[in-house]
């Protein structure tokens, strides 16, 4: 769970910048967008398959 506090005299619009910018540190939304709908365990592995290898350098 992401906290963020508001510090003294500052904007709720500068608070809301920090807590954007920390929940797309953290990751929560990609997590979430891959937990939106259930996925089969064969449908995972056919994407694994279809998708083109990541190098590594």
């Amino acid at each position: 769970m992401t906290t963020v506090y508001r510090r003294e005299n500052e904007s709720i619009d500068d608070t809301l910048r920090r807590f954007k910018k920390e929940v797309k540190k953290v990751g929560i939304l990609r997590d979430a967008r891959k937990h939106e709908h259930y996925e089969k365990p064969s449908e995972i592995k056919k994407k694994k398959k279809s998708s083109p290898k990541r190098r590594r350098p």
